[in-house]
C-alpha cells in the first residue's frame, strides 16, 4: 500500500470512528431489586423512562394527577405511560417485572441515545397500600449519562423514608391492594407527601402472595435498588459502509497503479 493510500485509509477510519463515537447509542440493562425485610412490602412493576427532562410526574405538596394516580392506586401506569409519551415523544420508556417480593429482582434491556435522553424517571406502587409509591418528583434528579454520554450513575437506592403517599385514596385495609379489594377505593383529595409509617397498620394481614405482612420499616431501611449497566449499541450498518468505502479507495488506487504501469509499458 502506498503512503498516500495509507493516509487516505487512516483518514476514512478516523472519520467513521469520530462519527460513531458521537452518535453511538448505549445498550442499558436496568436491574431492580426489592431490598425490604422478609414478609414486608412488595412492589408493582416499575414504570421507567429515559428522557430529556420534560416529564414531571408529580410534586411534593401538590394534588396527585391521573398519571401518578394510575401508578399509586393499582400499579398499572395506564395514564403515566401515555402522559410521559406526550410530554417527551423522543423518550425511551418501559416496564420492568411483575410483582416484586422481598429478595426478588428483575432486569430489562433497552437502547438509549445518552445525548438525547440522559435523565431517568421511575415510579412503582408499594403494596400493600391504598396509594403508596416510589418515584422521583424532580424530572432532572437522576442524570444517568454525563455530557459526554458516559454512565454517570450506576444505581439508585430508595429508603423507607422516600415512600410517597399520593393522597388520592383514603387509607382502608379492606380496600388496599394486596390485602383487600382495591376496587373499593374512596377518594381522599389530599396532596402528595412522604409516608411510610402508615404501612405498619397492615401488620398481621394476609397478603395476596400468602404471607403474613410485617412492615419492619424504619426511616433508613433500604427497600429498593435500581442498577444500570451499559455497553455500546452495535452499529453494523456504519461499519459496513466504512468497509465498503475502504474497498472503494483500495480499488481506485489499484486502478490508478495499473493504468500507470500500462502507460509506462
Amino acid at each position: 500500500m502506498s503512503p498516500r493510500l495509507r493516509m487516505t485509509v487512516a483518514a476514512v477510519v478516523a472519520t467513521f470512528a469520530a462519527t460513531a463515537a458521537h452518535a453511538a447509542g448505549r445498550t442499558v440493562t436496568i436491574t431492580v431489586e426489592n431490598l425490604a425485610p422478609a414478609s414486608g412490602v412488595a412492589f408493582a412493576p416499575l414504570h421507567f423512562g429515559f428522557h430529556s427532562g420534560a416529564f414531571d410526574a408529580f410534586n411534593l405538596g401538590g394534588v396527585a394527577t391521573a398519571p401518578i394516580i394510575s401508578v399509586a392506586e393499582g400499579g398499572s401506569g395506564s395514564a403515566w405511560q401515555p402522559a410521559f409519551a406526550m410530554a417527551d415523544p423522543g423518550s425511551v420508556r418501559g416496564t420492568i417485572g411483575g410483582l416484586l417480593l422481598a429478595g426478588a429482582s428483575a432486569s430489562f434491556t433497552v437502547d438509549v441515545d445518552p445525548m438525547v435522553n440522559p435523565y431517568f424517571t421511575f415510579a412503582s406502587m408499594v403494596v400493600p397500600s391504598n396509594d403508596f409509591f416510589i418515584g422521583n418528583d424532580n424530572p432532572m434528579e437522576y442524570r444517568i449519562f454525563d455530557a459526554n454520554g458516559n454512565l454517570a450513575v450506576t444505581s439508585i437506592d430508595q429508603r423507607a423514608s422516600e415512600i410517597w403517599d399520593a393522597g388520592s385514596e383514603v387509607f382502608d385495609p379492606a380496600a388496599a391492594a394486596f390485602v383487600g379489594t382495591n376496587a373499593l377505593r374512596t377518594p381522599q383529595n389530599s396532596v402528595v407527601a412522604f409516608n411510610f409509617g402508615e404501612l405498619a397498620a397492615f401488620d398481621g394481614l394476609t397478603t395476596g402472595a400468602g404471607y403474613t405482612f410485617t412492615s419492619g420499616l424504619a426511616a433508613d431501611t433500604s427497600i429498593y435498588r435500581i442498577s444500570f449497566a451499559t455497553a455500546p449499541v452495535p452499529e453494523p450498518g456504519t461499519w459496513a459502509l466504512m468497509v465498503a468505502g475502504l474497498a472503494g479507495v483500495a480499488g481506485i488506487a489499484r486502478t490508478r497503479a495499473t493504468a500507470g504501469g500500462a502507460q509506462r509499458a
